[in-house]
């Protein structure tokens, strides 16, 4: 009989763990003065919206879905906002669909990052005012971009995210660099640039371990604290150069997050993959009891706490988050 993976045993496995942790996700939990959520930064990757996986039967459009998951949690990541600028419309039905005290975290747009995006994502008016040389390429970098253009990104995405702020279900804006930004003064400008551009609450994600190594570790926390900008920690899979390690700093009185990536080494840095591949990896719980009393300490120095799970192959994502919620609840007493 072959051995059954514990760190991706199947559907059903996690189901039954998933209805074994109760429902302590569906609301926030109180921890000292602050709040702690619990949520996945996806409720639409494929395989979680497959028949029998994580949505009843009968849940079947973008609006069932969402509604669903809300009644399951207090919050959820928009990933989608990475590749696509959003829109006014989307983030109004956002807002309908999902309960009062439910919030949004919304991943900056590559651009803001130093990330490509390919030409065909833009919007039509940006993509038309683009310079005939940066028409004709599948992909193009932020510092391609004329400055007008690049300001016009920023609009639209703050724009967009207005019926968000009016029914304050903002949390905060992810600003997720990637693994070839290294600590520099135009790093740690462009994150100051980001937030300013914005007006709105960021929250920042490096993906280079040398943030944090020896020599940068003081500089990059102090830089956070001077500047107040919330840290996400993060669990990831360790043993890359890209691995940031597991750091558990706070750095903003109103907001701290914690995004768990899984452990699946064996894909964290293999190419053309789906995303979900990368993350499929589902936790055990002496893993996540490892970080409970860190959520907990963090959260009592910061209003809100916000800890997602990016692990969204199939129902792994929301069965850790799930337990995640129980584990801190219980400790709570």
């Amino acid at each position: 009989m072959a051995r059954v993976d514990p760190h991706d045993p199947g559907v059903e496995a996690a189901r039954r763990r998933s209805e074994e942790a109760g429902d302590a996700a569906g609301s926030p939990i109180k921890v000292g003065k602050g709040q702690v959520r619990f949520g996945t930064a996806s409720w639409t990757d494929p395989t979680m919206t497959a028949p029998g996986v994580f949505y009843p039967e009968g849940a079947r459009t973008a609006e069932d879905r969402l509604k669903f998951y809300a009644s399951q949690f207090s919050m959820v990541e928009v990933d989608a906002t990475y590749y696509v600028l959003p829109n006014k419309r989307t983030a109004e039905s956002w807002v309908e669909r999902t309960p009062k005290d439910f919030v949004f975290d919304i991943k900056a747009h590559a651009l803001m990052t130093g990330q490509p995006t390919e030409v065909s994502r833009l919007p039509k008016a940006i993509k038309e005012e683009l310079p005939d040389e940066l028409k004709e390429k599948k992909r193009i970098y932020r510092k391609d971009m004329p400055k007008e253009l690049l300001d016009g990104v920023y609009a639209q995405f703050r724009g967009a995210l207005e019926p968000l702020l009016e029914a304050k279900k903002l949390g905060a804006v992810f600003v997720q660099f990637s693994k070839w930004v290294f600590p520099s003064n135009e790093a740690r400008e462009l994150i100051l640039e980001t937030r300013e551009r914005l007006g709105l609450p960021i929250a920042v994600e490096f993906r280079h371990g040398s943030w944090f190594n020896e020599k940068n570790a003081e500089r990059t926390v102090r830089f956070l604290q001077d500047n107040k900008i919330p840290f996400v920690a993060v669990d990831e899979p360790q043993g890359f150069k890209s691995s940031v390690p597991p750091v558990v700093v706070p750095t903003n009185a109103d907001l701290a997050v914690f995004r768990f990536h899984g452990r699946n080494a064996e894909n964290w840095e293999k190419k053309d993959i789906p995303p979900s591949e990368r993350f499929r990896y589902l936790y055990d719980e002496d893993e996540l009891a490892d970080w409970t009393p860190k959520i907990a300490v963090v959260a009592k120095s910061a209003k809100q706490t916000h800890v997602v799970y990016n692990n969204c192959y199939s129902n792994y994502g929301t069965t850790n988050a799930r337990e995640a919620a129980r584990l801190l609840a219980e400790m709570q007493g």
